[in-house]
């Protein structure tokens, strides 16, 4: 790190008693423990903060999921597919918790399927019939990637088929009873 005059600058010194509860507090202030040292240009803009104005708040007009970790919405943000439904019920109960939390992801990544099915039946109530193999992108792995479409395919009809045939023998083995 070089100041303007050339003269060496240390790390920035921050009260490290204040700060000493936090595991790993302070691992980066030495910057020749740093991978990117000396590489980095260092100008210790990182210790300001914020020094930009910030961009004037979109209006909130739609319900917002935001992470507990942060208190206060981007300056921008989508708003094309707000919270609904079962799906809009997980992805509330999902935010309740940490973004370090596998109660956070893997309830969000539950709503996204539970979505692809709301979205399926909605378009059944409205008369639309879904055509999953365009939708799905289906006739370019088809044009480009024969081999895995193909394999795929057969992983498909193998699990359906060990599944019906697995029924069938239940079923002839409960009549046979």
């Amino acid at each position: 790190m070089i100041q303007e005059d050339n003269a060496p600058v240390g790390p920035v010194q921050i009260s490290s008693a204040a700060h000493s509860h936090i595991k790993g507090w302070g691992i980066d202030a030495d910057p020749s423990n740093d991978p990117t040292y000396p590489i980095k240009k260092r100008t210790n803009e990182e210790q300001l903060g914020n020094t930009w104005i910030r961009p004037s708040q979109q209006p909130q007009d739609v319900e917002i999921l935001t992470s507990n970790e942060r208190n206060n919405l981007p300056a921008v943000f989508g708003t094309s597919n707000p919270p609904s439904g079962l799906s809009g019920a997980i992805r509330r109960f999902a935010f309740k918790y940490s973004e370090s939390d596998y109660l956070h992801w893997l309830p969000l990544m539950m709503a996204d399927r539970v979505n692809v099915i709301e979205g399926v039946v909605k378009d059944l109530a409205h008369g639309h019939i879904p055509n999953g193999f365009k939708e799905r992108g289906l006739k370019s792995v088809w044009k480009y990637n024969k081999g895995v479409f193909i394999r795929k395919a057969a992983l498909r009809a193998a699990i359906i088929g060990a599944t019906v045939a697995v029924a069938v023998i239940r079923s002839k083995k409960k009549k046979a009873r």
